[in-house]
């Protein structure tokens, strides 16, 4: 009896140890249990659109026969979008933050340093310091003077910021070269570009040839007047820039403890696919042939009849959110200004992109031909005819040029098949 005691202990034990080693598993299968919980994101500011298909391709008469935008069916995978083009006040929150990166740094507010085995350590900043500007201004203890112009550079002895000192280092990883080049390392994919973040304000007066818009060079990106108006003169790198600095925000103040796809540039067939607003083969967002409605009233932001500027409600820009929305709930999505995309600009690309998130892409290096450096806009402006504000029209600008009628607004993937499953 004592033996049979003896034994189912004994047995009772070894249960017990193999109980132990399953864990909470109890010998199952069950994944990982200690995943956070993910119930989905809703950024501020964008409107989600989902995932569909989109027969590209010219809305009307292609009328510079040049083929460019080839009929094509193609399927797109949910996202959201910005509903207004980033505005001025929204760019200058960046501009800002720079800024005060720039003087928290030299005042030595900085509370810790990270390292890394490639990179030298990096100064975190303590934003809950203050920072005394007009107090430095003033004569305080000259910490701050060199960010701001010095001697001949000033103009009638105002103490104004430097604004070539507002530079910003962003990285951005090349997904395709990692993708396809197995035998080097992940540093040689990971590229870091410093780029100067001040938007190009000579734009209004460089893009016009005898023509007054001083005042608009003056005032735009800081006048109050001007605030919820579409940001310009930023080139691709530097909306690029500002897509980095966006998401390092999102995560930097726990927006969400998960995480979560960066902010960027959308592609040009997913600009096309939500400028449609599910309206398929419709020539302008609106859904209309035509550019005015029944009461004869403008639908967009442009240059009507041969010049009349003023007709559509707006000389030169207008607010963001100045005319009625798309399906979808995205503001001037033709018109206003015209938008940068993610993808670089091929003539032939439809003939030869993929059907599934159809995107095309090159990393034009600074000695490349200006030919590699072209990047597809979309959407025409308020300086272009009614031609150029159709969906499926592509033109293109150069990367590293700034213009006053080209802004930009950003893109974030939805990550799930349907907003609708949570």
């Amino acid at each position: 009896m004592k033996k049979l005691q003896h034994s189912t202990l004994l047995l009772l034990l070894f249960a017990a140890v193999l109980a132990s080693c399953g864990r909470k598993e109890g010998g199952q299968l069950i994944g990982v249990t200690d995943r956070p919980k993910w119930n989905g994101i809703n950024p501020y500011g964008m409107v989600y659109v989902p995932s569909g298909t989109l027969h590209v391709g010219a809305g009307d008469e292609d009328i510079s026969r040049s083929l460019v935008s080839r009929p094509k069916s193609i399927s797109i995978q949910g996202f959201f979008m910005d509903d207004t083009e980033i505005t001025n006040n929204e760019y200058r929150q960046f501009v800002k933050w720079v800024g005060d990166s720039l003087a928290h740094r030299k005042l030595d507010h900085i509370v810790e340093e990270t390292e890394n085995d490639q990179q030298p350590p990096e100064p975190l900043v303590d934003w809950e310091q203050e920072i005394d500007w007009k107090g430095d201004a003033e004569g305080g203890d000259g910490v701050l003077e060199d960010l701001y112009y010095q001697g001949n550079e000033r103009f009638a002895g105002r103490k104004e910021l430097d604004v070539n000192k507002l530079v910003f280092e962003f990285q951005w990883y090349d997904w395709q070269r990692a993708a396809h080049d197995r035998t080097s390392n992940r540093t040689s994919h990971i590229h870091r570009e410093k780029i100067k973040v001040y938007p190009d304000t000579l734009a209004w007066v460089r893009d016009y040839a005898y023509s007054y818009n001083e005042p608009m060079t003056r005032n735009y990106f800081w006048h109050p007047a001007f605030d919820e108006y579409p940001v310009v003169g930023v080139n691709w790198k530097m909306a690029k820039a500002f897509c980095y600095w966006r998401s390092k925000l999102w995560g930097m103040y726990g927006e969400t403890e998960e995480n979560t796809e960066d902010f960027r540039l959308p592609t040009e067939h997913e600009w096309e696919y939500a400028a449609r607003g599910g309206r398929e083969g419709a020539p302008y967002p609106w859904g209309a042939y035509y550019t005015r409605n029944a009461k004869g009233c403008l639908l967009a932001n442009f240059k009507p009849g041969r010049g009349n500027y003023p007709e559509d409600g707006g000389l030169y820009t207008v607010k963001a959110d100045g005319y009625y929305p798309n399906d979808y709930g995205l503001y001037c999505m033709a018109g206003n200004v015209a938008e940068w995309t993610e993808t670089a600009y091929f003539e032939n690309s439809y003939s030869f992109v993929h059907d599934l998130n159809p995107d095309i892409r090159y990393d034009a290096k600074e000695e490349d031909d200006k030919t590699a450096k072209r990047k597809v806009i979309r959407g025409g402006s308020w300086k272009d005819v009614a031609f150029f504000l159709q969906t499926a029209n592509r033109s293109y600008e150069y990367q590293d040029t700034t213009k006053c009628y080209v802004g930009f607004r950003c893109v974030l993937t939805f990550l799930g098949r349907s907003i609708n499953d949570f």
